[in-house]
């Protein structure tokens, strides 16, 4: 992904664009193909020493490199950027380099979708207690817990390949969007085709319609389906971070033989892989707002208020999420389970989850919902008091032990559906499912 956005490949990419332009000329004899050739000869030669020197006199990049190009190219250099204005080189290159780093981002989550899947099929039944409002609710699976966010990061993954593959350039289109250098060069008829040929040449498809730059609002669509999956990212680390807590401690992030958790506290095992996870995310969770504002706020064909902006936060943002998706893999792939965690909180906390079972039952049996939902919540609330306490719960032996109960349900019914180990609804089921659908979509690419 560096390397995607490194200066020495933006420039590399001007060069192939110049010469895609020179070649497409040539073919309307605007040009020698000797100059082509020469041009392509020198096109990987950047050199960056130099061009910086130039940029420090004259205060243009691309006019630095042009010149820099045009020094080592001496038979190509004198027609370099013929009815070119910069954003001709410069948005297309861009445009190349949000594709291939799009790719690349694309390709990360084919792989820690598929560390996921394998991790949703080992625990699709493995019960585990599931909260609301961050206390104990009913029991579900941790493969299910695992299936939500890898449903969410499949939503993600087709809106990124959708925004990839709507990625336009620029064109050749000149200072205001009209082709009018490019026209007075070749006539109006053939300025569909020229625009095609480098299309062609640049596997690169254009916006139909332009000003001096392509359209920001693509890259507002970019940045927010690079967000959107930082969100889906973020939320599985948080959510690991309050499982790994000691009061729950069901599952961790994997720590090293030799880590140290921290230089006061020898015994710390802090979750710093997923905490690096939500402290990326939040940065990156701005940037959409960013780039609203270079959508929004481009005057009329174009100010040059975008410019310095751009060249932080279109990179950061691929970097950010790039560094999210291999360290949420890690983190996948290592992540750990503590099964005697597991049942002891399901131990504890089921019980507790019993109790609507039981309500159903009652119900469906003749009792008054109602009153018995105020009878049940009673029980509870005595039995919770007293696992504060004495951390033991006497809930089993208080449903028991009612006599308005036993009027609707027998001891020996209350006593199974006081055992909520399969009552896991579709969770089982419904996990393994959206294990198929992600090798599916990691065979289709």
């Amino acid at each position: 992904m560096r390397q995607i956005w490194s200066e020495v490949n933006k420039r590399r990419l001007w060069r192939k664009i110049w010469v895609s332009l020179a070649a497409a000329q040539a073919a309307f004899g605007l040009v020698r193909e000797d100059q082509v050739e020469d041009l392509r000869t020198h096109s990987n030669s950047v050199d960056m020493e130099r061009a910086l020197a130039v940029e420090g006199d004259i205060h243009h990049d691309l006019m630095a490199e042009l010149i820099t190009f045009a020094e080592q190219a001496p038979a190509g250099g004198p027609i370099l950027h013929m009815g070119a204005t910069s954003m001709d080189i410069e948005d297309n290159a861009d445009a190349l380099r949000v594709r291939a780093a799009m790719d690349l981002i694309l390709e990360g989550l084919r792989n820690l979708l598929s560390g996921l899947a394998d991790r949703i099929e080992q625990w699709a039944d493995l019960p585990v207690i599931a909260f609301t409002h961050l206390q104990p609710a009913e029991p579900s699976t941790l493969g299910y817990r695992l299936a939500f966010t890898a449903q969410d990061l499949l939503r993600d993954y087709k809106a990124l390949k959708e925004s990839r593959n709507t990625i336009r350039g620029k064109g050749f289109k000149g200072a205001v969007g009209t082709g009018a250098a490019y026209i007075d060069l070749i006539g109006v008829e053939n300025f569909d085709r020229f625009e095609s040929v480098l299309s062609q040449s640049l596997e690169l498809p254009f916006f139909p319609i332009a000003n001096q730059t392509y359209p920001r609002r693509q890259d507002y669509d970019v940045v927010s389906a690079l967000a959107g999956t930082a969100a889906s990212i973020s939320k599985f680390a948080l959510d690991l971070r309050i499982l790994q807590s000691p009061s729950i401690g069901e599952v961790a992030e994997p720590f090293g033989r030799n880590q140290v958790g921290s230089s006061a506290m020898p015994f710390k095992r802090n979750p710093i892989r997923s905490e690096k996870i939500n402290s990326l995310a939040r940065l990156i969770a701005q940037q959409p707002r960013l780039a609203w504002d270079n959508a929004a706020n481009t005057i009329l064909e174009r100010t040059l208020d975008d410019s310095a902006n751009r060249r932080a936060f279109l990179p950061e943002a691929f970097l950010i999420l790039d560094e999210m998706i291999s360290t949420l893999d890690t983190v996948i792939r290592g992540l750990q389970v503590d099964k005697e965690a597991v049942g002891r909180n399901l131990a504890v906390y089921g019980t507790f989850a019993a109790t609507e079972r039981i309500l159903m039952a009652l119900v469906k049996a003749g009792a008054d919902r109602q009153v018995m939902h105020a009878r049940l919540r009673k029980h509870a609330l005595e039995a919770w008091e007293s696992f504060r306490e004495k951390d033991t719960t006497p809930l089993n032996r208080l449903i028991l032990e009612d006599p308005e109960l036993q009027a609707y349900l027998s001891a020996e019914e209350l006593r199974k559906l006081l055992n909520v180990d399969g009552y896991l609804g579709i969770a089982p089921q419904r996990a393994g499912a959206i294990v198929d659908i992600i090798h599916q979509t990691i065979m289709i690419g």
